[in-house]
């Protein structure tokens, strides 16, 4: 049996081997030698590519390549995403994208045309950006007890802003239902803005959005900030405590962003790229301009990251079954 083993184990090294060395262009010792690809599934300027372009040159710096940034947008990332998954696994083409693309789709979506699980290597998770609950500035509730109190007492009379079912905001509003006990009513709208101007117009009575999105209207008074949704604090809006604190850790979401290769990428360059990507993000300047944008640097590993995305994926399916979630 030992003997058997031994040989189906050398078979399949032998196997890996003969397919590393069959990739076109692909060398240990002298990748990268061209450019590398990075695939963005969203259009230029919203939050994913915002992380692209601050990590880019830097991480080109490190990898003495040049990195092109591919804006591939539509279909809720699927399409970029895709693209990555189906590229050959040389190293020369990585994803840069959203918790959409490797947790969110796969929960929500029955069929998709790439398993992330299967077909990508994850490589790091390099920012979150945090969600925040907040309600109009001169709302009459003043705490997240006292918003889950008024939800109590009129269920679903609490409407609030979501960027479509199955969007960000629309799990996160279920998820804080889920652990409070109440019933919330989710209500469309197209983006960030027109949201805004619903909940300070009085249309609706909350919102969850980015920390960016909303800060200039909470410190204008505008907005109230209730709690973060995410699981830190937010270094835009320090003084907001996380739903955690707040005894609902149960109703935490978490927004972030993850570097990712084609499955059956050579483990020398995933290592490599796991190493520079690290370091990139290790730069001072890079957190900054982050932070900035009110994203909060981190840097988990491949390890971490794929059982971060299978457990991900395990949650928003066991959400989006309870609460009849389909995505548009």
């Amino acid at each position: 049996m030992t003997s058997t083993l031994s040989r189906r184990g050398l078979s399949a090294l032998a196997f890996a081997a003969a397919a590393t060395l069959a990739l076109p262009g692909w060398s240990q010792d002298a990748w990268p030698a061209k450019p590398v690809k990075l695939v963005v599934p969203f259009p230029p300027g919203g939050g994913t590519d915002l992380v692209a372009r601050a990590m880019g040159q830097k991480l080109a710096e490190r990898l003495k390549q040049p990195v092109v940034i591919d804006n591939k947008p539509g279909a809720s990332t699927i399409i970029g995403t895709d693209a990555v998954a189906k590229a050959v696994p040389d190293g020369y083409t990585l994803l840069l994208s959203g918790s959409t693309s490797y947790s969110v789709n796969p929960a929500l979506r029955a069929k998709l045309p790439y398993d992330p699980v299967r077909d990508l290597a994850p490589i790091a998770i390099v920012a979150r950006t945090p969600l925040v609950l907040v309600v109009n500035g001169s709302a009459p509730w003043h705490s997240v007890a006292e918003l889950v109190a008024a939800a109590k007492a009129s269920p679903k009379g609490i409407r609030y802003a979501t960027f479509g079912s199955g969007s960000g905001p629309h799990l996160a509003g279920e998820l804080l239902a889920l652990a409070a006990g109440v019933q919330l009513q989710d209500v469309p709208y197209k983006g960030s803005s027109q949201g805004a101007i619903a909940l300070i117009g009085g249309e609706i009575e909350m919102g969850i959005d980015t920390v960016a999105s909303v800060a200039p209207h909470v410190r204008s008074g505008k907005l109230r900030a209730l709690g973060i949704v995410g699981a830190t604090r937010s270094s835009l809006l320090p003084e907001v405590p996380t739903l955690a604190e707040l005894k609902l850790p149960e109703a935490t979401f978490d927004a972030w962003y993850g570097f990712a290769a084609p499955a059956r990428t050579p483990q020398p360059v995933i290592d490599k790229l796991v190493r520079d990507v690290s370091a990139t993000m290790a730069d001072p300047a890079v957190q900054a301009q982050l932070r900035a944008q009110g994203m909060e640097p981190v840097v988990i590993g491949a390890a971490a990251f794929r059982s971060q995305m299978e457990n991900e994926i395990s949650r928003y399916r066991a959400l989006a079954h309870r609460a009849g979630i389909a995505p548009e």
